[in-house]
């Protein structure tokens, strides 16, 4: 004997059959959507759907060159130079084997402008010092080496990185202010130093109410570049605001106004 099912009333039977068309409580409700896939620019991918084109790469010009060892470092790892640094009770200095006076500029000089691209200690501050001695005791020297001094300066601008840049400026002030003509023989150069310059000059950092300190200590990139600019146009002579002006196009003249 086969027992049957009992009979399910048809109203049951609708409410049973709606019941399966809905959907389950644990999925949430309607089709999920994919994310759209990253495709370059310009070409059939672009096209297909549920695509999304990738935006430009970042030019990167304020990004900071990686740290190289120049020259410098080599020829003072190797003891090339006659200098060692001294400590007193005053502080540091450079101790010098031999007379200033008697060192041949034409090789020292840009060996230390070529340290211009160091921003670690010793180095900048054997450059710096070493810079400051050769311009005090022998600037009736440094008016021949001047173009050799170019490429230097160039590559320390190159690195992008605020302290090399206030390291080359403050030895460029030292440079012009401490001996003669060499303002003047500046000014043709200046479309192979200025543009670094005219990329950082407005770039100062937005602290709002706070206190900048770096500009007590001549740190800060933009008003040290302010300032260079000046003293090249004091003492480049008639054409350096017209040259200047050329490279920097925000820079305003100081002497004629």
């Amino acid at each position: 004997m086969v027992l049957l099912p009992p009979c399910v009333p048809d109203s049951c039977g609708k409410e049973f059959r709606q019941s399966l068309r809905q959907p389950s409580p644990n999925y949430p409700h309607g089709q999920k959507k994919r994310k759209p896939r990253v495709v370059p620019a310009f070409t059939i991918q672009a096209m297909q759907r549920n695509t999304r084109v990738a935006p430009p790469p970042k030019c990167g010009v304020y990004d900071p060159l990686p740290a190289r060892p120049t020259m410098f470092r080599k020829c003072y790892q190797r003891g090339e130079f006659p200098v060692c640094i001294e400590f007193t009770s005053c502080g540091k200095k450079l101790s010098w084997k031999v007379p200033v006076e008697k060192l041949d500029f034409h090789h020292y000089l840009p060996m230390f402008f070529d340290g211009l691209a160091e921003g670690t200690y010793p180095f900048d501050f054997i450059v710096e010092q070493g810079i400051n001695d050769l311009i005090t005791k022998g600037a009736y020297k440094v008016l021949p080496v001047v173009p050799q001094l170019i490429i230097p300066i160039k590559n320390a601008f190159a690195t992008k990185r605020p302290a090399v840049l206030c390291h080359a400026l403050r030895c460029i002030q030292m440079l012009v202010t401490g001996c003669d003509r060499v303002g003047e023989a500046l000014v043709p150069y200046y479309r192979q130093i200025l543009p670094t310059l005219n990329l950082f000059k407005d770039r100062n950092r937005n602290i709002g109410a706070g206190i900048d300190h770096t500009t007590s200590r001549g740190e800060n990139v933009g008003d040290m570049i302010e300032d260079t600019l000046q003293i090249l146009e004091r003492y480049g002579g008639p054409d350096a605001f017209i040259n200047i002006k050329y490279m920097v196009p925000t820079y305003e003249s100081c002497v004629l106004n």
